[in-house]
């Protein structure tokens, strides 16, 4: 995120004509991105990690911000490293594909750790169909 964020300072910035259209598109997804990601700290309060592995004595998050996806402190990072991107920079926008691409692999890795740990992962995984963002497969 740090690199995402510097790099929308520093890198080049998108051609003028497109510009305020990328901007009035990247605020509101970025905002979105907050709201998703606050949502799912506040669930997930004292059991978080920055590992994979959940903490000993964690319960399975199933509600709130939890049963619109099944990853939105990720899904929020996204969404706000894309909305920063889309009002800063293209090399900001190549960082947040590659934020994308190192949460996903992250995320199923702490998804079979989940499934091992919690019998009940698996339907909830089948009710909560979207990893990162509600509405986007």
């Amino acid at each position: 995120m740090f690199a995402i964020i510097v790099s929308g300072v520093a890198g080049p910035a998108w051609p003028d004509d497109a510009s305020t259209v990328l901007r009035v598109l990247g605020l509101p997804i970025a905002i979105g991105g907050a709201v998703l990601l606050i949502g799912g700290l506040v669930r997930i309060r004292h059991s978080m990690t920055p590992f994979p592995r959940p903490l000993e004595g964690a319960r399975l998050q199933v509600g709130g911000a939890y049963g619109l996806v099944r990853h939105p402190i990720y899904g929020g990072l996204i969404l706000i490293a894309i909305g920063w991107s889309l009002t800063s920079s293209p090399l900001a926008l190549g960082l947040a594909v590659a934020l994308v691409l190192v949460l996903e692999v992250k995320s199923r890795l702490e998804e079979s750790m989940l499934d091992q740990r919690f019998p009940e992962y698996d339907a909830y995984r089948n009710r909560v169909r979207r990893r990162f963002v509600p509405g986007v497969h």
